[in-house]
């Protein structure tokens, strides 16, 4: 029985993931931790990270939580032993690099996934094989509007892919002119991002590729947080079979 710790247990992410936790009979669901008190799944709210892992001695910590505090909370796992699953965004790879180092010094392994639904990666694995033959492309990525990160970690990671198998190139009218600043969206290697966040949406990205008389698009929706839930309890149960740091649930999908 693999004992685990949800850290932001009082967001909308944090409550379903503990939910999900307890009603798994391979997972023990042992503490849940917030900055302010309260009660998720029976159990009281705990506000102090450190002292809660020493109490409870999980074996993995699920963070999702907020872009400031993440790479704390991750740091802090690490050195008491505890392995962090990571659905919070908004890392730097700088952040990135420091965890790795830290999971190796401590042999603790962590795992870090931009998105935790399938239909998500199966998405980026398509636009990858799509960019090979229609090399134009733009994404849009659709969020709801308490997400305090833009692009999102999927959009990000998306573009990251697609450019393994794209010549970086720029779209669109070499004289194009924006009347307003960044009309066009953000720019990875001439490809564009755009970031909708408005009440109503969950997780949502379109990859739209462009070529001679012809458009295709693949678009994934999340419309609720159930839709994560499958790859966050997998990753729970895989991540102490891993080494140092692992980045993204195709890594541990069979």
């Amino acid at each position: 029985m693999t004992k685990v710790l949800v850290s932001g247990a009082l967001g909308r992410m944090g409550r379903t993931v503990a939910g999900a936790v307890k009603n798994d009979s391979e997972l023990e669901l042992v503490a849940v931790v917030d900055i302010f008190p309260g009660e998720v799944e029976g159990l009281k709210v705990e506000t102090d990270l450190n002292s809660a892992i020493d109490l409870h001695k999980p074996d993995v910590m699920v963070d999702f939580t907020r872009p400031d505090s993440v790479f704390a909370n991750v740091i802090t796992a690490l050195e008491k032993k505890v392995s962090p699953v990571v659905g919070t965004t908004g890392l730097s790879d700088e952040a990135k690099e420091k965890i790795r180092a830290a999971a190796e010094k401590n042999n603790t392994p962590a795992f870090i996934a931009p998105n935790f639904a399938i239909g998500a990666v199966l998405m980026i694995e398509l636009s990858k094989r799509v960019a090979k033959y229609m090399p134009d492309v733009e994404i849009i990525e659709l969020h709801h509007d308490k997400k305090l990160d833009a692009p999102s970690g999927t959009a990000e990671l998306t573009a990251k892919v697609i450019a393994e198998v794209r010549a970086a190139h720029r779209q669109g009218n070499p004289d194009e002119v924006e009347k307003l600043e960044h009309a066009r969206g953000a720019d990875y290697e001439g490809m564009r991002i755009h970031s909708v966040r408005l009440p109503g949406y969950v997780a949502h990205q379109e990859v739209i590729f462009g070529g001679l008389g012809q458009t295709l698009t693949i678009r994934h929706d999340s419309t609720g947080r159930d839709s994560f839930m499958p790859g966050v309890l997998l990753a729970c149960k895989k991540v102490r079979g891993l080494t140092g740091l692992t980045i993204g649930l195709d890594k541990i999908l069979d």
